[in-house]
């Protein structure tokens, strides 16, 4: 009986470490290849790939618009934006999507895992993206702030990430 109970307990062990990510996301800088916040804007290093510029570009299109529940879901261009609104903007600048996506629908975007300059991390109910380094959110600790570049720390437990295919 106690043999049964500790190999219960050692799956149960085992069992719980399977499948945990990290559980914040964390800014790193690295040269050459993260991008720097200038005034509220992103600024990337040059020689990322065009696809990657293009993305920045587009995020700093929106960034200071106001949040807005639903805004960018009818279209790429609203007057406001929310999580998944302004994530479908940038992926779009890129020419990655064809129509906004939703929060959920992102949990099954692209490749599995992070990418090499940009990553998706969605759950549902809540995106944001990152960009060469920089996270593009629309707000943390139940803030609704709308676009805005950030390298604050966040937490991604529960989230999902993922990435476009060779980015």
């Amino acid at each position: 009986m106690l043999h049964r109970f500790l190999f219960l307990l050692a799956a149960l062990t085992l069992l719980s470490s399977c499948g945990s990510g990290p559980s914040r996301w964390n800014y790193t800088y690295q040269h050459g290849k993260t991008a720097v916040i200038v005034g509220g804007r992103a600024v990337p290093p040059a020689g990322l790939p065009r696809e990657v510029m293009m993305m920045i570009n587009a995020g700093n299109q929106i960034v200071g618009r106001p949040y807005k529940y639903g805004g960018g879901h009818r279209s790429f261009q609203d007057w406001g934006y929310d999580c998944s609104g302004t994530v479908s903007y940038a992926l779009r600048g890129a020419g990655l999507i064809s129509s906004p996506g939703t929060s959920d629908g992102f949990r099954r975007y692209g490749r599995k895992g992070e990418g090499r300059h940009v990553t998706v991390y969605a759950r549902n109910g809540h995106t944001f993206i990152v960009i060469a380094g920089l996270r593009l959110d629309t707000g943390y600790h139940g803030q609704n702030e709308g676009p805005k570049w950030s390298t604050n720390s966040r937490p991604i437990k529960g989230y999902v990430a993922r990435h476009p295919a060779g980015l």
